[in-house]
């Protein structure tokens, strides 16, 4: 598994599943990200280049956390429920499963 960059935040995508908040917070944690670095994700706030997102995935019932590196922000027109993170750029770095 990658290294991850524990300075940095990590925005976390529940998409409408906030019942499942709780424990994607401790799997996250569970694999070397800092508690007090998660943020859950809002439309009018995004996150830095080398920032992560970590994704529940595939809504509407995920099974796994897709974990994403942020590698570029452009100001952009906020657009719906997706909001700034439209203008976010990002890379895929690695999963994980939510039954373990």
């Amino acid at each position: 598994m990658i290294q991850v960059d524990t300075t940095k935040s990590v925005y976390l995508f529940t998409h409408g599943r906030r019942d499942l908040e709780a424990s994607a917070t401790d799997l996250l944690v569970a694999n070397g990200f800092k508690k007090e670095k998660i943020f859950s994700a809002k439309p009018d706030t995004v996150g830095t280049v080398g920032d992560y997102m970590a994704m529940l995935w595939m809504p509407p019932t995920p099974d796994h956390i897709k974990i994403q590196k942020i590698t570029k922000v452009e100001p952009v027109k906020p657009e719906g429920m997706i909001g700034l993170w439209k203008g976010v750029a990002k890379e895929d770095l690695f999963t994980i499963p939510m039954k373990q």
